[in-house]
């Protein structure tokens, strides 16, 4: 049994505890709360909301508890590590949810076990109960565990109680639930007359043992490593280490001897005052102790034995062991008596058939006696029927003879008429023989019939397969002619797709001169405005130059404000506008040229020369 398991048992009572109406659900709500502390206990984070997450998808309603396992396995259970927690505070949680609903024990008894008792025996229950919901402990296991508690409090266990308590009928049906058990232990008819402080320390032992897999407690004295002096020691042994405390309280532990397959224990004569010594040794050091007596030093080596064992088996518990043993022994038992219940079954089987295989033998006796009254009275007309037929042979032989005198005088005549059909016969078999001789030329005309009809047919059949070439090649040549004619009408096809393409492209090519022709008027357009443009400009330079023209000292100015008359052109011509003017005529000559290559550049032009026109008067503005 792993960890997991003892976890899911002491959790199922949780759970179970939480289902007030025993319906097999838990709110929402109080899952939260009892995941939180499962989280805390177990020393893993808790995340709140894992659980709204894992149940997004369903109502608002209770989860079952095979709908909260999942999500006890993914966010909890995994998470949890061996020896990061300690499992008696889960199993304390547990205990106290389950027994607020259930452990109602009443008060007026004075054989009530204290509440740390019903835990420990809570606990116990839950370890050597059932692998199977709900948890259940068989009849022998709760003998074994009641035996253990009566061995430690030094008494013998009382039998009869204990027949009475397993013989109820839900217990033999169901097994023991450990309400029941508890029930059973706080009757105190099992621990009669027998100190409560006693039952207590009983339980807390077998529950160490069992439980807290201690395999060996008690006061050893222990020789010092560094001082080498003795001192007393409470000793706790455990299949994988051997704890020594100050006292059995077990408070101030110190010291811890790790196990492993490499410790032995040896025991030592007697020296330095102390008797029944033995030591225990690892690879790194020797520890030397010493018992009370001889018996307390064989009982602390075998145990430590036992736990070394254990570990080098690679097991982590004794009773976990020996449970699994005594469930192999149950099972050997069942399956014992299940074959011998079915040996008997044969063995009844058997007996019936014997019995029935008598009353057989029986019933052929009668009818072999039937049958002998039967064959004696068949004899008897047997006999009966033989002397009259003797009777009537001796009639009949009479007639024989009388027959035999006539058939003699019948055998003369009949030798005559013998005689006569040999010669006959001698006359059929000449008749024979020419018959014979006629019927063979008949067979050799045959033969040679059937020898033509052969030679006939074997013509036939070549005729036959000359017909089947020349109807397959007559097959071939008219396929050759239906290819040939496809042919033929796929190229006067692909002739009439070429011609309409031919005149679909003379069409466009038309389209395009027409378009061409319309773009050359375009463009002529184009330049004439261009060339007006350009005139359009030269005169606003000529009136621009005028009238940034300086003006001399002594002249003055034109009285109308809107004549400019009295202004002189100069001489001398813009060097800047004949430049500009070379520059247009290039651009004239260009835009020719590529009117003649497309059709669409025509716009492209006149916004070309649009920007020439206004860097030309941007550019006449400048004063030579």
């Amino acid at each position: 049994m792993d960890l997991r398991s003892e976890l899911l048992k002491s959790i199922w009572y949780g759970f179970t505890a939480l289902d007030l109406e025993k319906s097999g659900k838990v709110s929402k709500s109080q899952l939260k709360v009892l995941s939180h502390n499962l989280c805390t206990v177990l020393a893993i984070p808790h995340d709140p909301v894992a659980l709204e997450e894992h149940f997004r998808d369903d109502d608002d309603g209770p989860v079952s508890s095979q709908g909260y396992m999942p999500y006890l396995n993914k966010y909890i259970l995994d998470k949890v590590e061996d020896g990061c927690f300690v499992k008696e505070q889960v199993d304390e949680l547990c205990w106290t949810l389950t027994a607020k609903k259930n452990y109602k024990p009443e008060k007026d008894n004075e054989n009530v076990l204290p509440g740390k008792d019903a835990f420990r025996l809570w606990c116990l229950f839950n370890f050597l109960s059932e692998d199977k919901y709900p948890l259940v402990m068989v009849p022998d296991e709760v003998e074994y565990l009641l035996k253990k508690i009566c061995m430690a409090m030094s008494v013998e266990l009382n039998c009869v109680e204990l027949e009475d308590f397993i013989s109820q009928e839900a217990v033999q049906q169901n097994g023991f639930t450990v309400w029941t058990f508890l029930e059973m232990m706080n009757t105190g008819k099992l621990t009669r007359g027998i100190n409560q402080e006693i039952t207590s320390m009983a339980i807390e032992e077998v529950y160490r043992e069992i439980v807290g897999d201690v395999l060996k407690e008690g006061y050893l004295w222990k020789k010092g490593q560094l001082r080498r002096n003795w001192k007393e020691r409470w000793f706790t042994l455990k299949p994988s280490t051997l704890s020594y405390y100050t006292s059995e309280e077990r408070k101030e532990r110190q010291g811890n001897i790790p196990l492993d397959a490499n410790c032995c224990v040896e025991v030592l004569p007697d020296r330095d005052g102390k008797r029944c010594m033995f030591c225990l040794k690892t690879l790194s050091k020797t520890y030397e102790m010493s018992a009370s007596d001889t018996k307390q030093r064989q009982e602390w080596a075998a145990a430590i034995q036992t736990a070394i064992r254990l570990h080098s088996e690679g097991k982590t518990s004794l009773h976990k062991d020996l449970k699994l043993k005594r469930r192999e022994q149950r099972e050997q038992r069942e399956r014992r008596r299940l074959a011998k219940e079915e040996e008997l079954h044969r063995l009844r089987a058997l007996q019936e058939e014997k019995e029935r295989k008598l009353a057989e033998l029986e019933l052929l006796k009668e009818a072999q006696r039937q049958a002998q009254a039967l064959l004696e009275h068949d004899e008897l007309r047997r006999r009966k029927q033989h002397e009259e037929m003797q009777a009537a042979l001796e009639v009949q032989l009479r007639e024989a003879e009388e027959s035999r005198a006539s058939m003699q005088a019948e055998m003369v005549l009949k030798e005559e008429e013998a005689s006569r059909q040999r010669k006959r016969i001698k006359e059929l078999e000449a008749m024979q023989e020419s018959l014979e001789e006629a019927l063979q030329l008949e067979i050799k005309a045959r033969q040679d019939e059937e020898t033509f009809r052969y030679t006939q047919t074997g013509l036939l059949s070549e005729e036959e397969e000359k017909m089947k070439a020349l109807m397959a090649l007559q097959e071939e040549q008219e396929e050759y002619i239906l290819k040939t004619q496809r042919e033929k009408q796929e190229l006067r096809q692909e002739m009439e797709n070429k011609s309409r393409a031919l005149e679909e492209a003379q069409r466009q090519l038309e389209e395009v001169r027409a378009n061409r022709h319309r773009v050359d008027q375009d463009v002529v357009a184009a330049q004439r405005k261009l060339r007006q443009a350009s005139t359009n400009v030269k005169h606003w330079n000529v009136q621009m130059n005028r009238l940034m023209r300086p003006i001399g000292p002594g002249e003055k100015r034109s009285s109308g404000g809107g004549s400019f008359s009295s202004f002189q052109i100069p001489s001398q011509r813009d060097p800047g506008l004949r430049l500009r003017q070379r520059t247009d005529d290039h651009d004239d000559e260009e835009s020719k040229e590529n009117v003649d290559n497309s059709c669409t550049q025509s716009g492209c032009e006149g916004e070309r020369g649009e920007r020439r026109l206004s860097h030309t008067s941007n550019g006449d503005m400048d004063i030579p």
